[in-house]
């Protein structure tokens, strides 16, 4: 398109960094935001893709962001993310883990039965459902992007591409508002607290407490940059195997994997070496990674392709968000124990299922920041969306559109 501006990558990491402090001011000022637990890059990035739409619509100017920076944040984050896995949560998570497994491929068909319902009722052929369903929701835009030429070709549906990329935009969007506000309800619902409040935070540092400040000098950050270093290196090694061995999967999830074994072998050969996992200094460095990349991510949405299909994407995506309430509310968080990690994970597969897993991890990270910290929670979903997923909803995938 005419008028079409690149951002080159240190100018959209900059960019980003101001949206997330953007979103921070705003969250501090409109107390409302706080109370419904509305992460704060998602603030700042929501604002900012709004003003990038009003360029788009008013200028004709169509801003595309270089995403090398977001990307290594992404990859920073699920290391840290590893670096916290204790074996001993690990062994406890095992049945909430694969209770997520079964509660996820539920939602994968069901995600499918309604985009398939909603494609024929607006007379698109009715594969083109995974489209409005799992590939554009709970697989994201790679999903969509990857699948939306064997829609085209299995069902002569043109613009599939446009279509899958809007749905998960609007997808994105939807999953960082619901979430915070259906952990809200349940927390305060049935009056939950963390079992463990004194547990240190997987992400992020409480909003209300004793300052932690006091623990993070120049010491701990080098040893928690050093360690995260230390996964990613060993993540790529890792994933170059995977590759051969005729696997794909993202970088971000040898490095995840990686980040779980450095930190297991080091607290069972070095038990008295300064700790890194569950510290102030890798929450801090979490929280910035996933606040950043999320903060990137939103505001480089390009709006304008949601209000393209009208009518079709707002009433298909209005029944997929009915849905995923609902049963976030009244089978999810039952089935996980109605506790407190229970409401975290809810807030956590709110986002997941609509959007991806940086925007569950935002929620619950909001969530948990003003209630308490759930480190299992950080554990198991996660887990969920690296290695199940992509397998269950490409089979899925698969089956329906080579019905």
């Amino acid at each position: 398109m005419t008028g079409a501006v690149i951002i080159p990558d240190f100018l959209t990491a900059t960019l980003g960094f101001a949206v997330y402090l953007v979103g921070a001011e705003i969250n501090a000022r409109v107390p409302v935001l706080r109370r419904f637990n509305i992460p704060e890059p998602v603030t700042g990035g929501l604002l900012a893709s709004i003003v990038v739409l009003i360029l788009y619509l008013v200028a004709n100017i169509e801003l595309a962001f270089a995403m090398e920076t977001r990307d290594f944040l992404l990859v920073l984050f699920f290391a840290g993310i590893g670096l916290n896995a204790r074996l001993s949560d690990l062994i406890s998570g095992g049945k909430p883990l694969l209770l997520l497994l079964v509660l996820t491929l539920v939602t994968i068909l069901a995600q499918n039965v309604i985009g398939a319902a909603g494609a024929f009722m607006f007379g698109y052929p009715w594969q083109s459902g995974v489209l409005f369903g799992s590939a554009s929701l709970i697989g994201g835009h790679g999903t969509a992007i990857a699948w939306a030429p064997d829609v085209a070709t299995a069902t002569g549906l043109t613009g599939a591409t446009e279509l899958g990329v809007a749905v998960a935009t609007l997808g994105l969007v939807l999953a960082a508002l619901v979430g915070g506000p259906v952990a809200k309800f349940l927390v305060e619902k049935h009056n939950l607290s963390p079992s463990r409040p004194g547990e240190d935070h997987t992400v992020g540092l409480p909003d209300t407490g004793p300052a932690d400040s006091r623990h993070i000098d120049h010491l701990t950050v080098m040893r928690v940059l050093l360690h995260l270093n230390l996964a990613i290196i060993s993540g790529y090694f890792l994933s170059e195997a995977i590759a051969a061995a005729g696997l794909k999967l993202p970088l971000f999830v040898p490095c995840l994997i990686m980040g779980i074994v450095i930190a297991n072998l080091r607290s069972a050969i070095w038990p008295e070496a300064h700790p890194v996992s569950r510290t102030p200094a890798l929450a801090m460095i979490s929280e910035f990674a996933l606040g950043a990349f999320l903060a990137m991510s939103l505001m480089s949405l390009q709006l304008w392709t949601i209000a393209e299909l009208g009518a079709v994407i707002a009433v298909i995506m209005l029944a997929q968000t009915t849905f995923t309430v609902a049963f976030v509310l009244f089978v999810l968080f039952p089935i996980m124990g109605g506790g407190y990690r229970a409401a975290v994970l809810a807030a956590g597969f709110g986002g997941f299922a609509l959007g991806a897993t940086p925007t569950a991890i935002a929620n619950m990270t909001a969530v948990t920041k003003r209630y308490g910290p759930s480190p299992i929670a950080f554990i198991v979903l996660p887990l969920v969306s690296a290695f199940f997923v992509d397998i269950a909803n490409a089979i899925v995938i698969q089956a329906i559109v080579n019905f």
